[in-house]
Order: structure tokens, then C-alpha cells, then sequence
């Protein structure tokens, strides 16, 4: 299945050995389908997840964050998620107007 949008975003992990320690930054990317988004460790369901939104760190880094059912998540990203957000919309309304069809006959 083709995703509708994909975005990089990026993790930052401490790395410890014995004789010292560093900050490794790992470069992985989200991909938004029909049903679903998927991250590198998660996968939320399109139903769960009610906006998306982010905020500017700086001139560089923002953070994504994806509200749903479970709780807030957020996503370091570098790159402006607007066009991800506005996918996410588009998919969001989609989905609504499914589940209103639902109930067309009720009217």
C-alpha cells in the first residue's frame, strides 16, 4: 500500500560505554495511510487520532505532535510538517464523511 504522505522526523539516543558517552541523532520517517500512521515504533490507527500539530523549536527543528485516544505523541522533525498536517486533514474528512454516509437513511 502507498502511503498518502510521509515525513522525516528524528530521534535523539544516548549512547554510554565505558569510557564515554554521546548523543547519536537517528534519522527515521512516518508515513500516513488510509487506515493508519505509521512511525518506527508505533502504528496508530486513523480512527485514534483526533489533530496534528506543531511548534517551532527555533529557526531548525519543530516538534510534530500526533493527539490521539492514548495520549499525545510528539516528533522531532526539521522540516516544516504543514503539507503532512494538511494530509492528515484531507484523510480526517474523508473519514468523516464515511461514517456520516452511515447514517444518510436516518434522515
Amino acid at each position: 500500500m502507498e502511503p498518502l504522505a510521509s515525513h522525516p522526523y528524528y530521534k535523539v539516543e544516548r549512547e554510554v560505554t565505558s569510557i564515554d558517552q554521546q548523543n547519536v541523532e537517528y534519522e527515521r520517517v512516518m508515513h500516513l495511510y488510509e487506515d493508519k500512521l505509521v512511525t518506527h515504533r508505533r502504528e496508530f490507527p486513523a480512527e485514534i487520532i483526533f489533530d496534528m500539530s506543531f511548534r517551532e523549536l527555533g529557526k531548525s527543528e519543530a516538534l510534530l505532535y500526533v493527539h490521539t485516544s492514548r495520549g499525545v505523541f510528539s516528533y522531532q522533525v526539521k522540516q516544516d510538517p504543514t503539507n503532512f498536517i494538511e494530509a492528515f486533514k484531507q484523510l480526517e474528512k474523508r473519514i468523516l464523511d464515511r461514517e456520516a454516509k452511515k447514517y444518510d437513511h436516518l434522515k
